[in-house]
């Protein structure tokens, strides 16, 4: 088990897809995932105050299919039209508090580092320890999480700040209890929106006594 010291200006906070279509009224809404956000939102405001950076993506894909490739046989919302840039079903929902020097983050695919600028953003801020949170999280936001550990980012999964649907044969919080296992076990450590916001706050504080 993983125990990283954080250092909160080195610190981003990744809120992956909490999207219209991913929040409630689609086939592709999780359950539960009204329900992460105001968890999302108050660590995302422990990230801001602690000096890191919050950085929110939303998938979207082209209307005319030629940013989908391969994705766009599987993905039931791209088949739908739900995450076509411009549709109401592919906007940040409404919940989501949005603030001056947060990044908007548009992405092609289930990772946030594919085909965009997020590793040269990082790189430029100093940016060495990355919080996940957001939809789904068995799809975008452990393909996040995966890809940031390949680049050697130290990452936090927020298992209280991510939300999923169920699967043919298996429940949402199956699925939740085998990515936060699986991650757990190679890719990252794993806190809730609360830990997250006092390991934030605690090492703040330390560097302010030092």
């Amino acid at each position: 088990m993983t125990d990283f010291i954080v250092d909160p200006k080195r610190t981003a906070l990744i809120n992956v897809d909490i999207q219209n279509c991913f929040v409630a009224d689609s086939p592709v809404a999780a359950p539960g995932g009204a329900a992460i956000i105001p968890r999302v939102n108050a660590l995302a405001e422990a990230v801001r105050a602690t000096g890191g950076l919050v950085v929110h993506t939303v998938h979207v894909v082209r209307p005319d299919g030629s940013t989908t490739g391969v994705m766009g046989e599987f993905n039931a919302a791209i088949k739908a039209g739900l995450l076509h840039k411009g549709a109401k079903s592919a906007e940040m929902h409404p919940d989501v508090v949005i603030k001056d020097g947060d990044l908007m983050l548009e992405k092609p695919r289930y990772g946030a580092f594919f085909g965009t600028d997020l590793e040269v953003i990082l790189r430029n801020r100093g940016i060495e320890n990355v919080i996940v949170t957001g939809i789904t999280t068995n799809v975008c936001c452990e393909t996040t999480a995966r890809e940031a550990n390949m680049r050697d980012y130290q990452v936090f999964f927020i298992k209280d700040g991510t939300a999923t649907f169920d699967l043919p044969d298996v429940t949402a919080e199956q699925v939740q209890t085998a990515v936060c296992a699986t991650l757990a076990m190679a890719f990252a450590q794993i806190e809730t929106a609360e830990s997250m916001s006092a390991m934030l706050m605690a090492a703040s504080e330390g560097s302010k006594a030092a």
